[in-house]
C-alpha cells in the first residue's frame, strides 16, 4: 500500500509498504481523511525531541526511522480483530484518537487513573511509530477508535483530534457564559478555540490577536468580537479597551512566542486564568510578580482527556458550525510535500487546515 513515510526534516516520501492486518484487539480502517498538523509540518522542518532516529528506537513503538506519518484521521472500519468491542462493525466511519501511553498502570499514575495524555512517555501515532494516518490503511488499537455519527462526513471527522485539543483546553480554561477571552494566535487550534469558547456563549466578548490577514478574516466570520493585528497594535490597549480597562477572564497562548504569552499576561484581570496551548520551541520568560500581584492562575494543556466521545455527540448536536470552511486546500497523498508541506511552508499565513484524501 502507499504511505507517507518520515525519514526526517524535508524528507518525506510517498512508499510502498506492506499492508497492516487486524491484530487481537485491533481494528484495521481504510484510509479517509488526514489533517496536516501544526507538528507534522515542525517535523518537515527540523527533527522533533520526542520522535525516533535511526538508531534511537522510540521508547514506546520500539520502531526506528523511517515512521508513517499522519495523526488528525478518519476512516472506514474494514477489518475487526479477535476480542474487539461488539459496538464495532464493518463499514462503519471512525476517527482516531492518536495519543499513545505506557499503559503501566502499576507504575504510572497518570495511566491509572485514565489520563494519558499527560503520561510521561506520552506520545502519537504517526509521529512515533504504530502506523499513521497518511497511508492507505492503518491498523489502532479499539482503545482510541471512535464511532463518527451518522451523517458526519470523513472531512469532520478528521478535524475532531484538533477540535479536542481546544476543547480540552476550554474544559480546563474554567470558561463560562458571561466571560470575556483572548486568544493570541489565530491558526487551526486559535480558531478551534474561538469555535468552542462561541459554542458556550455567542455574545462574550472575544479578542483575537493574530497578524495574518486571512487568518484575522476567518476569526471574525467565524465569532471574534475584535481581531487586530499585533504587529500594528499593542493588543494588551485593544483588550483594556474592549472590556472598559478591566482585562479578560481567560487568556490562550496558541502562538507559542514570547510576545504571545507577554500579551496573555498583561490582558489578564485579577484572578483570571492564563491557557498555555501552543507548543513552545524555546522557553519563555514569564514575571512571577505578575502571576503573583495579579492572583493569576496558569496552565497548559496536553491534546485531550478522554473527552472524543462527549466531543462528538456534541458536533452531532450542531454546537460547532460550519467547521468545513475552516479547510482551506484539499490534495492528494501523492501531492503531501509539494501542495502540503511547501504550501505550509510558502504560504503558512493564507491556510487554516489542509486535508489529505487518498
Amino acid at each position: 500500500m502507499k504511505a507517507a513515510r518520515y525519514y526526517g526534516p524535508g524528507d518525506i516520501r510517498i512508499e510502498d509498504i506492506p499492508e497492516p492486518q487486524a491484530k487481537p484487539g485491533q481494528i484495521k480502517i481504510k484510509f479517509g481523511r488526514n489533517g496536516i498538523c501544526g507538528t507534522d509540518l515542525h517535523a518537515y522542518l527540523q527533527p522533533l525531541a520526542t520522535a525516533p532516529t535511526f538508531t534511537k528506537p522510540d521508547y514506546l513503538s520500539g520502531e526506528t526511522l523511517p515512521v508513517t506519518l499522519g495523526h488528525e484521521f478518519s476512516g472506514t472500519i474494514v477489518e475487526i480483530g479477535e476480542g474487539v468491542d461488539s459496538k464495532f462493525a464493518i463499514g462503519q466511519n471512525v476517527c482516531v484518537e492518536p495519543i499513545i501511553s505506557c499503559m503501566s498502570k502499576e507504575n504510572c499514575r497518570a495511566c491509572r487513573n485514565g489520563s494519558r495524555n499527560i503520561c510521561p512517555h506520552l506520545s502519537f501515532i504517526g509521529l512515533s511509530g504504530f502506523g499513521g494516518g497518511l497511508a492507505e490503511y492503518i491498523c489502532s488499537d479499539a482503545l482510541v477508535v471512535h464511532i463518527l455519527p451518522e451523517n458526519m462526513p470523513l472531512e469532520i471527522g478528521a478535524t475532531i483530534e484538533p477540535l479536542a485539543v481546544a476543547y480540552h483546553a476550554v474544559k480546563r480554561s474554567g470558561y463560562k457564559k458571561g466571560d470575556t477571552a483572548l486568544i493570541s494566535g489565530a491558526g487551526p487550534i486559535g480558531l478551534f478555540l474561538l469555535k468552542v469558547l462561541r459554542s458556550i456563549d455567542p455574545t462574550s466578548t472575544i479578542v483575537v490577536s493574530e497578524p495574518a490577514a486571512i487568518r484575522r478574516q476567518f476569526a471574525l466570520k467565524h465569532g471574534a468580537t475584535i481581531a487586530h493585528n499585533p504587529l500594528e497594535k499593542d493588543i494588551v490597549s485593544v483588550v483594556l479597551e474592549a472590556t472598559g480597562g478591566e482585562g479578560v477572564e481567560k487568556a490562550f497562548d496558541a502562538a507559542g512566542i514570547q510576545p504571545s504569552i507577554d500579551a496573555c499576561l498583561g490582558s489578564l484581570r485579577s484572578r483570571g486564568t492564563i491557557v498555555l496551548v501552543a507548543l513552545w520551541e524555546h522557553p519563555a520568560k514569564i514575571d512571577p510578580m505578575t502571576i503573583l500581584l495579579k492572583e493569576l492562575f496558569l496552565t497548559g494543556v496536553v491534546c485531550y482527556d478522554r473527552e472524543h466521545p462527549e466531543l462528538l455527540k456534541e458536533v452531532a448536536a450542531g454546537k460547532f458550525p460550519n467547521i468545513e470552511d475552516l479547510i482551506t486546500r484539499k490534495i492528494a497523498l501523492a501531492d503531501l510535500v509539494e501542495q502540503g508541506m511547501e504550501v505550509l511552508v510558502k504560504e503558512k499565513d493564507t491556510q487554516v487546515k489542509i486535508l489529505v484524501h487518498p
